[in-house]
């Protein structure tokens, strides 16, 4: 299968930069900020996201990860925080790909059920195939596609986005 790169290296590093100073632009006067990140790679380009913004804010950064099958994500989800930990705190919810928006809402909603100061969510790409009451607040970069198409993000060897 053919790939199209889409973005490179440098390129999706200006994206996530780019996404960083958004969030720090909103959430400025916070004490805190939680930065989850949905595995796989929502949680590595949460990482470099936390990694720009301790660059150029002295805000508190939580990282934490959510763990849930993308196939099915109304089953069990996973994170490595407890509820104490986020309560009344600005959330950012990350992931790379927002296709249909099941994977980004039903990691939002785990977290729906502790009161939150705000919820923010970021995608790397927005596809624009929303099937799901759910939309980014940050995204990188918005890419329309067909259904046949697929967008893959590479984030450890031959970093880039692809089309396939």
């Amino acid at each position: 299968m053919e790939k199209t790169l889409v973005l490179n290296k440098r390129q999706l590093a200006q994206k996530i930069d780019r996404l960083a100073w958004q969030i720090y632009e909103q959430n400025y006067k916070e004490k805190e900020i939680i930065i989850a990140g949905i595995a796989n790679n929502g949680v590595l380009i949460a990482k470099r996201i936390a990694e720009k913004l301790a660059e150029i804010t002295n805000v508190k950064l939580t990282l934490a990860i959510i763990k849930l099958d993308k196939v099915n994500p109304y089953n069990d989800i996973e994170v490595d925080i407890n509820e104490k930990d986020y309560k009344d705190k600005v959330l950012i919810l990350v992931d790379d790909v927002l296709n249909s928006g099941k994977t980004l809402m039903y990691g939002a909603k785990y977290f729906l059920s502790v009161p939150l100061k705000k919820l923010s969510t970021i995608v790397l790409v927005d596809r624009n195939h929303n099937r799901f009451p759910i939309k980014a607040d940050f995204v990188g970069l918005s890419l329309s596609t067909t259904l046949k198409e697929h967008i893959y993000v590479e984030l450890e060897e031959n970093v880039g986005v692809y089309l396939s």
